[in-house]
């Protein structure tokens, strides 16, 4: 429930305008294309079957897929919550 200048229904629409956003980001988002590659491209170990079926045009294996989505996610961003030490000052 909206409520001051807001009218009724407009923080849901925000919350689905938000979500919308993001589905239509990860649809930008290239996935792998092609073939599913029987040995890993980094480390040449062999890639099972049921990964290359499960994931088509597959690359890598499991251990290095960690290591790239690890990598990934530790690129920071913005804080939207303020830490406790700069709420206190």
């Amino acid at each position: 429930m909206a409520g001051g200048w807001a009218r009724d229904g407009a923080v849901n629409e925000q919350i689905e305008a938000s979500v919308q956003d993001e589905l239509a980001r990860m649809r930008q988002r290239r996935g792998p294309v092609g073939e599913s590659a029987e040995f890993c491209v980094e480390c040449d170990e062999p890639i099972p079957e049921a990964r290359r079926k499960a994931i088509a045009g597959v690359k890598l294996c499991v251990d290095c897929q960690d290591g790239h989505d690890t990598r990934r996610a530790n690129r920071g961003g913005m804080n939207r919550r303020a830490s406790k030490d700069s709420l206190l000052k």
